[in-house]
This record gives C-alpha cells, sequence and structure tokens, in this order.
C-alpha cells in the first residue's frame, strides 16, 4: 500500500454522505459557541467533501460508526477506534467522537489517505488511515 503524504496547503479529497453530512453540519454549528475555531475547522472540511448517498459510498471510506485503525504521527502509534456521535463517545471503549479533533480529521478518509490535521493545541499532527471496517448496521 502506498501511503500519500500531504503537504499544509493540500488535502486528500474526502467522502462523506448526505446523512453524515447533516448530522455533522447541525452538530459544528451548535458547537461553535464553545469552540469556535473547531466547529469552523469542520464545516470547511465538510464542505469541501464529495457527498454520496448511504448505499453509495465505498466501504474503505471512515463513516459515523466505521471502525477505522489509524497512524499518529505526533507518536507513531497505531490506534484503532469507532467513530460516534458526541453522545455515544466513550474514550475506554475506544468510541471516539466526531466533534473532537482527532474523530473530525478521520471522517470521510480513505485507507491508504494521510490528512494534517491540527492537534487541540493548534500544533500540527498527521493521521493516516490504514484500516477501515464499516457500520454493521
Amino acid at each position: 500500500m502506498t501511503l500519500r503524504t500531504v503537504a499544509s496547503d493540500e488535502a486528500p479529497p474526502i467522502h462523506i454522505t448526505s446523512v453524515d453530512y447533516d448530522l455533522v453540519a447541525e452538530l459544528a454549528i451548535r458547537l461553535e459557541a464553545h469552540d469556535p475555531r473547531l466547529s469552523a475547522l469542520i464545516l470547511n472540511e465538510i464542505d469541501r467533501a464529495h457527498i454520496h448517498e448511504s448505499g453509495d459510498i465505498l466501504p474503505d471510506i471512515v463513516a459515523i460508526s466505521s471502525e477505522v485503525t489509524f497512524a499518529d504521527g505526533i507518536n507513531g502509534s497505531e490506534r484503532t477506534v469507532t467513530l460516534v456521535l458526541p453522545g455515544q463517545a466513550d474514550i475506554e471503549k475506544g468510541r471516539i467522537s466526531v466533534l473532537t479533533s482527532v474523530g473530525a480529521g478521520l471522517l470521510g478518509m480513505r485507507v491508504g489517505s494521510t490528512i494534517e490535521w491540527p492537534c487541540p493545541d493548534g500544533r500540527p499532527r498527521t493521521l493516516t488511515i490504514l484500516r477501515v471496517k464499516p457500520s454493521e448496521t
């Protein structure tokens, strides 16, 4: 597998379902009062996404409820998490919210792609998608 390195001014294409787009857009708008930086980052990211109907999204794309394994460029670790809505998040069970910095960076990414994405403190980090297991529901 060839992993693509992404320059800071170039972002890999992302793909999301119309349902995920609507959910995440609504959540990001609500987030604006609490965390305007993350809200704007999420809204900008989904605005550049290719939108698909649920049945048309490829299984190697990270969607809400997908299990995803990624490499974190900050510390070189490999993590497997399930991307969920905020009310379902439980870090001890490996469920991270789409409204976290890492969760927002994973949404819509495809296996083999890498994105430079900011840490909550603003430092850059790279996230590389290694595996995706679509939701079984």
